[in-house]
């Protein structure tokens, strides 16, 4: 167990992360080189320096500022130590002790790029490209950016994606468009991002990382993963609860939860609102008043908060979700001690665009898959997509641009953030059933009625809240790319122990095709 550090709140600045420039731009796009380091920094004044990994020796890495359609080329390289410093469990798939212990991919999450730049868990490197995985394809990733929202990019490594991105391994991406830009919502200085995540410490300023869920148990393996590892300290933007001074006027946050596990409920505790404006996929058709907003681990929120009649005041931004510890109830500071520079003419539209939603007679097929619980060989918890393993053979094969149902039926005891690569979702309803009947029928008993998505769910989302005991519909179109991607549950400690599947995207069959395929098979 970690030893409880007791840390002042709110003494360290909000640092604001550099935003990455390009080394080159031409007609084809502009080209960027990133490289992972291990470096150390100091996450909180009372700290020692922490060992951590980051892209460019940063955490969280550097911002890429781009617009739509802007065709962006990345570089990876992993300039990290041929050892890792945090705890390996070899009995887990990826992770095995014949692989290179340090290996890394990138994944533009949300983004929509073909599969040899998507970051496949399975296409994973080692220092200065010695080894890569079976699925590496290239070095250098191509993202067309095909619409404007807040996404990020994080390691992805099959088996380790938990350790990695607990290192460091993380950072904003942003694409922007005209449309976004002729709202006039709050900009430059006005325009914040915030990238949380909880993190435990040792007495030295280390990062603590659980080796076992039970030292007194000699069936486990040592190490031995832990499913869910929740930190006891909130981080945000590599600062432990920190600070930042505000003017008495409009701001955008774009809130992120990277936590590796942790479900945070942002709430102002002036009791002020949070004008939401957009979800992890861009702006929504009518900004929504909430009192807070639930985040589960990569869920995005953009977010316009007004701080014009608050000068002099220090607010702080909580989480109110059930259940989080006492060191854990607070994210960070906004002090509205600085001077109106200006007079604030940035603005909160009424309307900010308008969404073609898809319909349910749109649907080809709906599937039902599931949420499971189970154990494993050393009786630890293993949560499982449709009671499948990784290296089960893939059974959601679906056809470039075919529109689906998927009926997430979550009998377990835990609220999966499920995230499909390349695919937006739109959530339909969530129904509450009788799991106990389920789990011994296989039949679904249905205990309450269909509810719609929260109002600031209804927009399109690349995760979604699926809770325990409920089935949560959702529909989507499958592309814009074909090959093999994954879907998964974003808590990385399920993540990395099998709740992770691929599934393929396929070329459109043609109709004589079809046709010669149905005479054969007759």
């Amino acid at each position: 167990m970690p030893v409880k550090i007791k840390l002042q709140k709110f003494v360290d600045k909000l640092p604001i992360p550099e935003t990455i420039s390009p080394i080159k731009r031409d007609k084809k796009g502009s080209y960027y080189e990133v490289t992972m380091r291990e470096f150390s920094q100091r996450l909180h004044r009372d700290l020692g320096p922490t060992r951590l990994w980051g892209y460019n020796a940063m955490y969280p890495g550097p911002t890429f500022d781009v617009m739509k359609c802007e065709t962006t080329f990345v570089k990876w390289m992993n300039d990290l130590p041929t050892k890792h410093f945090l705890p390996i469990d070899t009995t887990i798939h990826g992770a095995e002790k014949t692989l290179p212990e340090v290996r890394t991919v990138v994944h533009l999450h949300g983004g929509k790029q073909q599969a040899h730049s998507d970051g496949y868990p399975e296409a994973w490197f080692t220092r200065n490209f010695e080894q890569t995985g079976p699925l590496f394809e290239r070095e250098v990733y191509e993202f067309p950016n095909l619409e404007a929202t807040a996404l990020w990019y994080h390691d992805h490594t099959m088996g380790i994606t938990r350790l990695n991105m607990y290192a460091g391994l993380a950072g904003f991406f942003i694409i922007r468009d005209k449309h976004e830009q002729s709202l006039n919502l709050p900009a430059g200085e006005y325009e914040i991002l915030l990238l949380v995540q909880d993190r435990s410490f040792n007495l030295d300023g280390s990062l603590y990382y659980p080796s076992t869920p039970d030292k007194n148990n000699r069936r486990l393996p040592y190490p031995s993963i832990v499913t869910p590892f929740d930190a006891d300290t909130i981080v945000v933007n590599g600062k432990v609860w920190p600070y930042v001074e505000v003017e008495p006027r409009k701001y955008r946050l774009r809130i992120l939860n990277a936590s590796n596990s942790r479900a945070i409920t942002f709430k102002l505790d002036s009791g002020q609102p949070l004008y939401q404006i957009g979800t992890d996929r861009g702006l929504m058709e009518k900004p929504v008043k909430m009192n807070e907003i639930l985040l589960l681990t990569t869920e995005r929120a953009d977010v316009i908060v007004d701080f014009s009649r608050s000068f002099g005041q220090s607010i702080v931004l909580k989480n109110v979700f059930k259940g989080a510890s006492p060191e854990t109830t607070d994210v960070m500071q906004f002090k509205v001690t600085t001077p109106l520079k200006g007079k604030d003419t940035s603005s909160l539209p009424d309307r900010l665009g308008e969404i073609e939603f898809l319909s349910r007679k749109m649907a080809s097929r709906t599937r039902d898959l599931t949420l499971d619980r189970v154990t494993d060989e050393y009786g630890r918890s293993l949560n499982l997509l449709d009671g499948k393993m990784w290296i089960d053979r893939i059974s959601e094969k679906i056809e470039l641009g075919t529109i689906e149902i998927w009926r997430l039926i979550n009998s377990s005891t835990d609220d999966h953030p499920i995230h499909l690569h390349i695919v937006d979702m739109q959530i339909l309803e969530r129904q509450p059933f009788d799991v106990a009947h389920f789990q011994a029928t296989g039949k679904l008993k249905f205990t309450g009625h269909a509810a719609p998505p929260d109002p600031n769910e209804r927009g399109f989302k690349d995760t979604i809240r699926a809770p325990a005991g409920y089935v949560t519909s959702f529909i989507a179109s499958f592309g814009p790319f074909t090959g093999r991607f994954v879907w998964h549950c974003h808590m990385l400690e399920h993540e990395d122990h099998e709740m992770m599947r691929p599934f393929e995207i396929l070329k459109k069959k043609n109709g004589l095709k079809n046709i010669l395929e149905r005479v054969f098979k007759l």
